[in-house]
């Protein structure tokens, strides 16, 4: 038996009452058994097992081991967890189906009245109660009888009503596993974003100590190489000072040779000119003067000897190289959607 809103005049309690009884998936009174949800809300067991199977298509497929599965309340969209018993292992509401049972006797004690049922527009004494299938409307019989409708194909008004109900219990419960599929897509697309996140600044730390590191063996090779040129310098300015003040003494020996040669160029008596340059008590030498005017025996520095051109280095390839740099080629990501977004799209 169907019941609807326009039974009974519009605000009274019993009509309130029969709202709170309408299973939110059929939209008709509750069927026993009714099962109460873990959030406290309501179906039709045979609601429940249909909203069940399309959210777990594979549920009935997987042998005589049957695990538990999933579903979302159509009221609240609470997540129900069920055991391997499925929607039979929920608990029976008694409440509800005992107050289902009263509002039933209380509605079949009650005469319907004039005018609470749709009546024909043409034929004014006429119930509507046949669906003209040619037309797609409802109609009364006169009408197909001696009406508009007399050529068309009709059926009865109860099993149309009751096809397209179940038509759109259908369409509900493919509806609601729909939204169950497009919800999980979205989780697993939020769940996607964060480690898309957390793994680029992963690679962010990892690529910054990879040039950190390579900085450092960088300057620890200029350290190196500065201390080369150092220490060259060092070896090269220190022969180059030896040889400076050798050539100093030698200088301050020329001189005063210069200049007690130039005394005894003053000199005017031959004798005694000649007594001061030979013998060993001479004022002068003459052959050490002959020998240190033709130069000294120093050693000489090569030319080119203060160039430290060896030294260059070329770090251009080093340069190219770095400019060079990218990331290790990758085999692409296999698609990450398993299908589910097409058929939630379908």
């Amino acid at each position: 038996m169907d019941f609807q809103a326009g039974i009974l005049q519009d605000g009274s309690p019993m009509e309130s009452l029969e709202k709170q009884l309408i299973c939110p998936i059929c939209l008709e009174m509750f069927s026993k058994p009714v099962v109460i949800l873990p959030c406290q809300h309501n179906l039709c067991r045979k609601c429940a097992n249909d909203v069940f199977q399309a959210a777990n298509p594979y549920w009935q497929s997987r042998g005589s081991v049957i695990s538990g599965g999933r579903f979302r309340c159509p009221s609240c969209r609470h997540e129900v967890l069920l055991d391997r018993h499925g929607v039979y292992g929920l608990q029976r509401n008694l409440l509800v189906e005992n107050i289902i049972d009263i509002y039933k006797q209380e509605c079949s004690s009650r005469p319907l009245k004039k005018g609470e049922h749709p009546m024909c527009k043409e034929h004014e004494d006429e119930r509507i109660n046949i669906y003209c299938v040619t037309c797609e409307v409802p109609t009364c019989s006169m009408c197909k009888v001696f009406g508009a409708h007399k050529d068309c194909e009709v059926a009865p008004l109860q099993t149309i009503f009751q096809g397209q109900k179940t038509e759109l219990n259908n369409c509900i419960s493919m509806l609601v596993a729909g939204n169950d599929r497009i919800q999980t897509i979205i989780s697993q697309l939020e769940d996607s974003c964060r480690s898309t996140e957390e793994n680029s600044e992963a690679a962010k730390r990892e690529l910054c100590a990879r040039f950190d590191a390579l900085a450092a063996v960088l300057e620890e090779k200029k350290l190196e190489l500065l201390e080369r040129i150092t220490h060259e310098q060092g070896d090269k300015t220190s022969f180059v000072q030896g040889l400076i003040c050798r050539y100093k003494e030698q200088l301050e020996k020329s001189s005063r040779l210069v200049e007690t040669a130039i005394q005894a160029m003053e000199e005017t008596g031959g004798a005694t000119f000649l007594m001061g340059t030979g013998g060993d008590m001479a004022v002068f030498s003459l052959p050490r003067i002959v020998e240190a005017s033709k130069g000294g025996r120093l050693e000489k520095i090569e030319h080119g000897y203060e160039n430290m051109d060896a030294f260059s280095v070329s770090l251009e390839h080093l340069a190219e190289a770095v400019r060079a740099l990218d990331f290790d080629p990758a085999e692409e990501d296999e698609e990450y959607f398993d299908g589910e977004e097409e058929e939630a799209e379908e």
